[in-house]
């Protein structure tokens, strides 16, 4: 039988927070399929999912198909803005949020895996990050900073974990990120350089793909799911109408489920995908083949 196998391989999903998300999908499909998932968790949000599953709150979610729950092996607090230390600024270090977690950098981060695992402790890497502060703020209305900042956390991340977690990478090992159509498309609504960051992210998926591959010997992919309404989604204000739209649109009218996000991020991390790199793998029900309204056309 032809399985996805990931026993005896570690993954790290950097940005889960709660179990509503593709994150927290992708990590219990990778689980699913064998392999033992750390997770990056966003400082301001780690205490709230740390009391989420002590209090047994996401036990439900987090079961298994053999009756076991889903374990993280590590959560490590990350905050993928800052590259090291040093960049954090003192007022952030010292607030209540960040002054117990220590170094939340993405090298802090890398620095606590090879501490805790030796030095090339990873097989799998799943960027599901992303942020903009002025995402319900058209193009015209957005500011540098606002633009800067949706590229630093939604796309320059991407580039800065390949840089410190790719040679912690055992060999033939699988990087993911996670992008959307609006890169490609306009998007009314998904605004605050989102579109651009998400642009950025694919092209620079292609570039790292050759890049890491020649050096690690490692895939570099990226999957375009469709719009889902999860917790972090919330924030573009329009996520219901986007789920709409796109179910009354795309070839299959069923709604994307998390799972089905996840179930193709653990066989893009497996050997069966082992000839796949550089590619956005699109999981949208189909609707990024769609050039006009379905419902117009009928």
């Amino acid at each position: 039988m032809l399985k996805i196998d990931l026993a005896g391989r570690r993954a790290l999903v950097a940005g889960v927070a709660d179990d509503g998300g593709f994150g927290f999908a992708i990590a219990k499909s990778l689980a699913e399929a064998g392999a033992t998932v750390c997770v990056g968790t966003w400082p301001p949000a780690l205490n709230i999912f740390l009391n989420l599953l002590e209090r047994g709150k996401m036990d439900e979610s987090r079961a298994l198909s053999d009756g076991s729950l889903l374990q993280f092996e590590k959560i490590y607090p990350l905050d993928a803005v800052y590259d090291t230390l040093g960049e954090i600024p003192e007022d952030v270090r010292s607030s209540k949020r960040y002054k117990d977690v220590g170094d939340c950098s993405i090298s802090g981060m890398a620095e606590r895996l090879v501490a805790d695992f030796g030095a090339q402790p990873l097989d799998i890497l799943v960027h599901s990050l992303a942020n903009g502060p002025e995402v319900k703020k058209p193009m015209l209305e957005v500011s540098r900073n606002g633009y800067l900042a949706a590229m630093s956390a939604s796309a320059y991340s991407l580039v800065s974990m390949v840089q410190r977690l790719g040679p912690l990478m055992r060999a033939d090992g699988s990087i993911l990120s996670l992008t959307y159509m609006a890169s490609e498309r306009v998007i009314p609504g998904y605004g605050g350089g989102m579109s651009s960051a998400k642009a950025a992210l694919e092209s620079d998926t292609r570039v790292l793909a050759y890049e890491a591959g020649r050096k690690h010997g490692i895939r570099v992919n990226t999957i375009s799911a469709g719009p889902f309404a999860s917790r972090a989604a919330s924030a573009i204000g329009i996520i219901g109408r986007m789920v709409e739209y796109v179910s009354k649109n795309a070839p299959l009218t069923s709604p994307l489920h998390a799972d089905e996000v996840g179930n193709v991020a653990a066989f893009l991390s497996s050997p069966l995908a082992s000839g796949i790199t550089g590619t956005t793998m699109y999981v949208d029900k189909g609707y990024h083949a769609m050039g006009m309204n379905a419902e117009d056309a009928v």
